[in-house]
């Protein structure tokens, strides 16, 4: 997979890919974008602007941040964009640094979705700062690689007080009756998952948010798991227990996140915004 990778608008240095590999103190966003336009690309900004500030103590802002993602889509139709923020004066031996991040977008070809049905595996797991999509991935790929090696596709995070929370890579969805169960824990609100809660009404489901222990699991119907690139994939089996996912339900379930129009990048409309484009 090739990307383009721009910082601030303008071609990385040598110096900024290198921070970026040595230090990994930072969080980004990632998303499909179609025709300039990207579902949930106001939940992005959010989490962009609200991890800048965490961080960093100041964010680029809103304007910024659309501006730096037009510059990096222009002339495509469709690709996958990661928006990162890193400060090269933040590191391991200078912490204390507090302004503004810079922003690497990255553009590449759209991956496809990570599976069309999955058996996973609950591990004990709690990510550092789990509210952020931070750049600490160590402990999530270690889990999905001993998941693979147990004969499993992917690995479920359970927190120490016996609560599902997350998967490695996406959020995780209970089926019971016609309401999808969300579960309540430390843990990433996932835009894709937003997204769904947004559409459900619309397809005549209800949702819910509680704490779901893994003992507990069994009283479900079904489970699946959502993330940007795949808005629902079926799971079905979690350790030694097997769901019979209904498929027409989980039709819905996706219907209602395809109902959630893209959002555009840059006002076409506008003439600066399009010359901002380069179209």
């Amino acid at each position: 997979m090739i990307a383009t990778i721009l910082i601030d608008g303008l071609p990385a240095t040598l110096d900024d890919l290198a921070h970026q590999a040595l230090v990994n103190y930072g969080a980004y966003t990632s998303f499909r974008v179609e025709n300039g336009a990207a579902r949930g690309l106001d939940l992005h900004l959010a989490r962009l602007g609200q991890a800048a500030v965490e961080l960093f103590g100041e964010s680029p802002g809103e304007v910024e941040f659309r501006r730096l993602m037009a510059l990096a889509v222009a002339g495509r139709d469709t690709c996958w964009l990661r928006v990162s923020l890193f400060s090269p004066e933040i590191g391991h031996r200078n912490p204390t640094c507090v302004g503004r991040p810079k922003v690497m977008t990255s553009v590449s070809p759209a991956p496809p979705p990570l599976a069309t049905q999955v058996r996973v595996t609950a591990v004990p797991y709690e990510r550092e700062a789990p509210h952020l999509k931070h750049l600490a991935t160590f402990g999530l790929v270690r889990a999905r690689r001993a998941a693979r090696a147990a004969g499993f596709d992917d690995a479920l995070f359970v927190d120490g007080a016996g609560r599902v929370s997350e998967g490695t890579l996406w959020n995780i969805g209970f089926v019971q009756g016609d309401r999808i169960v969300w579960p309540q824990a430390p843990m990433l609100a996932g835009v894709t998952q937003a997204l769904i809660m947004r559409g459900l009404p619309q397809v005549g489901l209800t949702s819910k948010t509680r704490p779901i222990r893994l003992d507990e699991i069994g009283v479900f119907d079904g489970a699946f798991l959502c993330n940007s690139a795949t808005p629902v994939c079926p799971i079905t089996t979690i350790n030694d227990l097997a769901f019979a996912n209904d498929a027409i339900l989980l039709a819905k379930v996706e219907a209602a996140w395809s109902a959630q129009a893209p959002q555009a990048i840059a006002d076409h409309d506008d003439d600066e915004g399009v010359s901002r484009l380069g179209r």
